[in-house]
């Protein structure tokens, strides 16, 4: 097995993962990926909860990456408590009890290149060694579960970290659905499945789609810019009603399918990320321009078809500033 580049064989789905019942049923639900460890993300989650005490949330995977810090990583279980946590890869090999080769699980395709993936191995490496130091996590995290089928206004909504099919899998990533083939395999497991959304993350860039038989909807990163110029994260909104911060949305009969900003506290961010990943490091040299500003998509290239954006470029280029 290349570590990095190939999923093991227990990353693979059940065929029916969500043929079931849903989990529960609410009028807002918010799905979280890629939170990667940034505490300062977590706050702003919670300050926005607090204007929508009803809303639920399903953190879909990859709630850890830049906390090896113990005190920090223990600080975002925390944060997790009391909400739906779905394993990622991160958290799916931090949670084994032997070595499985896949280094840090991301399964990464050919278009990513070696440094990159050698960098994404030894901070996994990384966080094993915290795991290691308290007793008893790497269990929990071995035991959440990898998919979720929950309900909105009473419509189902499927919830994975990768893909319908993989918990790491890129069949979600902007390249693929931007394929006409891709669509269709999507649009036909939508229908069987009577999915109305699929929520997904772990491509680290976001995006959006909306076919005749349901929507699918990649929130990027939680914790990290999205968007050139942006220091906010991206969070998924599903719900009965539209949110006046949406970045950009569709409509499905009565839901409301959006990404929001997630405005956290950058300067302190920064300096978590700056101790804990120095000059250097993997991280450091993976993400910190990132951090910085430096992703080059504009929102628009997140929508594929069938989402628009729901404030001007002026507005966003506000809301980067904040």
């Amino acid at each position: 097995m290349r570590a990095g580049r190939d999923c093991p064989l227990d990353y693979r789905l059940a065929r029916h993962a969500f043929a079931g019942e849903p989990l529960f049923d609410c009028q807002t639900l918010y799905v979280v990926g890629g939170l990667y460890g940034n505490r300062q993300a977590l706050a702003a989650l919670q300050r926005r909860l607090a204007a929508e005490p009803a809303a639920r949330v399903v953190f879909n995977g990859d709630a850890h990456w830049f906390d090896c810090d113990p005190e920090v990583f223990q600080a975002i279980e925390q944060g997790l408590a009391g909400h739906l946590a779905l394993r990622g890869n991160v958290e799916t090999e931090l949670g084994r009890a032997d070595d499985s080769g896949a280094g840090c699980g991301c399964a990464y395709p050919g278009s990513v290149d070696d440094a990159v993936v050698a960098r994404s191995n030894a901070i996994q490496a990384e966080l094993n060694r915290t795991v290691q130091q308290l007793p008893g996590m790497a269990a929990r995290l071995a035991a959440r579960p990898a998919t979720a089928l929950v309900s909105v206004g009473g419509q189902r909504v499927a919830i994975s970290h990768g893909d319908e099919q993989s918990l790491a899998g890129w069949d979600c990533a902007r390249e693929a659905l931007a394929g006409a083939e891709r669509q269709r395999q999507l649009n036909q497991w939508l229908r069987v499945n009577r999915v109305q959304v699929l929520a997904t993350s772990h491509t680290c860039l976001a995006v959006a789609l909306n076919l005749a038989e349901g929507a699918l909807i990649n929130n990027g990163a939680a914790g990290l810019p999205n968007f050139a110029g942006g220091r906010y994260g991206l969070l998924s909104r599903i719900a009965t009603t539209p949110h006046p911060a949406a970045l950009y949305r569709c409509q499905r009969g009565t839901l409301f399918i959006e990404a929001l900003p997630l405005n956290y506290a950058h300067d302190p961010f920064l300096a978590d990320f700056d101790r804990q990943w120095p000059a250097g490091s993997p991280a450091a040299l993976s993400y910190r321009a990132r951090i910085l500003g430096g992703a080059t998509e504009q929102p628009q290239r997140a929508l594929l078809a069938g989402f628009s954006l729901c404030q001007s470029l002026c507005a966003l280029e506000a809301l980067n500033h904040e």
